[in-house]
């Protein structure tokens, strides 16, 4: 079955930074969009970055631009979020989701458990 592990979570001063991984396994990793989202207590699920399932475009939020890099390595089935000039405001726990087709038409969803980030002040 479809399984998405993050890594790399835990607790970074302000300034401070963190690699995140997302190790995939269950599916065809390089035919899926990949992203990172992030949940902070009290608020709603929000995109941080998106990367396509060849890795030759990225999204980001314009919270994180210029500070996040998203990236994916295909022979090794994982994804990555390196995250530099960490601020308070990115407390939060992050998802990784891969978007997998399903045919011509449809796709499939999936989500990790969540890794936890808090960054100190």
């Amino acid at each position: 079955q479809v399984q998405l592990v993050e890594s790399g979570g835990g607790l970074v001063q302000s300034g401070g930074s963190l690699r995140l991984s997302c190790a995939a396994s269950g599916f065809t990793f390089s035919s899926a969009a990949m992203s990172w989202y992030r949940q902070a207590p009290g608020k709603e699920r929000e995109l941080v970055a998106a990367v396509t399932n060849a890795g030759d475009r990225t999204n980001y939020a314009a919270s994180v631009k210029g500070r996040f890099t998203i990236s994916r390595d295909n022979a090794r089935n994982t994804m990555y979020l390196q995250m530099n000039s960490l601020k308070p405001e990115d407390t939060a726990v992050y998802y990784c989701k891969a978007v997998v087709p399903r045919g011509p038409w449809y796709h499939d969803d999936y989500w990790g458990q969540g890794t936890q980030v808090t960054v100190s002040s």
